[in-house]
């Protein structure tokens, strides 16, 4: 007899078998897992990805790595699915404790008009991990909820209020199956997300940001790295929103704060410490480059900025794998 599936949770797949075992099982420790199915959609992976997954009896789809789409792709997994609710995530996404799923379908409760509801990403408090973005909460998790009577509403917000209201993001966020067959993610390479918050508000629907359900997420990143998917978020939210963005501030003042956040981490070695502010250093460099890049193609008119994304990011970013890089 097969179970009633309330909640479908997709997961683009691409060489992920560094994380994917580990996702997996936090997944399947959700309290509610009960009511749930895990629709894997793979692009054609070489390392032991396949084998994982088959381990894990997931609802397996495999797509042409050549067609992969982050907006298509996901609505081949939303087809698919059998539940009323659909979580999107990534391979390297960790569930923070075994209410996640919970925590994302309260935030349908009682409105009917409630779209989506996505959580938060956090780092955790890993050696291998940056401990300048270490999870380190100053305030207890709120939810917030945005509704707009009318589409003038939203489109008279200045670009950062919308691009702050369309934080949307598809590492952790739930949605009524019956709205993304309505409102399908549209054909892009990055922020299929954002633009499908946008698009949902303009159509008189509410979206939900609940802090509690949080994941575990994070990626090292190399200069290179940086660069290409600064460059293409800055992008994306120009064309979406109409949004700039500004340098983060890499100065004598920013090293010293990193500093006292470091001395105070007793995980760290002496040596770490000098190793992580230096990696962060070089981090917001490549930020600024970047900024400056964008905003030197972008005073060029929109065909060019066109031109130069297509040139610098002729592939979407990927996270790589902890192993393979060095800080």
């Amino acid at each position: 007899m097969k179970k009633e599936i309330l909640i479908s949770i997709i997961i683009p797949v691409k060489d992920g078998d560094y994380w994917l075992d580990e996702t997996l099982y936090a997944i399947k420790r959700q309290t509610i897992f009960y009511c749930a199915e895990i629709i894997a959609i793979d692009s054609g992976s070489t390392d032991s990805s396949l084998a994982i997954l088959e381990n894990h009896s997931v609802h397996l789809i495999q797509v042409d790595p050549t067609s992969f789409n982050h907006g298509l792709t996901r609505n081949i997994g939303v087809e698919a699915a059998r539940g009323e609710f659909i979580v999107m995530t990534v391979q390297d996404a960790k569930p923070s404790d075994e209410f996640w799923l919970e925590h994302l379908l309260n935030g349908f409760e009682n409105d009917a008009n409630v779209a989506g509801v996505c959580g938060q990403q956090i780092v955790p408090h890993d050696l291998d991990k940056n401990p300048i973005e270490w999870f380190r909460p100053q305030s207890p998790p709120r939810i917030k909820k945005y509704y707009f009577p009318g589409p003038d509403k939203f489109e008279n917000l200045s670009p950062s209020e919308k691009r702050s209201v369309c934080g949307w993001d598809n590492v952790t966020a739930m949605y009524r199956r019956s709205v993304l067959l309505e409102i399908p993610f549209k054909k892009t390479n990055f922020a299929e997300d954002a633009l499908w918050a946008k698009d949902t508000l303009l159509k008189g629907y509410s979206i939900v940001y609940n802090n509690w359900a949080r994941v575990y997420h994070y990626h090292l990143n190399e200069p290179e790295y940086v660069l290409k998917r600064s460059y293409t978020v800055f992008y994306h939210f120009f064309m979406y929103f109409g949004f700039k963005p500004k340098k983060v501030q890499n100065d004598l003042i920013s090293m010293i704060r990193n500093a006292k956040v470091l001395i105070l981490e007793k995980k760290l070695s002496v040596a770490d410490k000098f190793t992580w502010l230096i990696y962060n250093w070089n981090l917001r460099k490549s930020i600024n480059q970047s900024v400056a890049l964008f905003l030197e193609h972008c005073s060029l008119g929109e065909d060019v900025l066109s031109q130069k994304h297509n040139e610098i990011c002729k592939s979407v970013p990927a996270a790589i794998k902890p192993k393979t890089i060095s800080k």
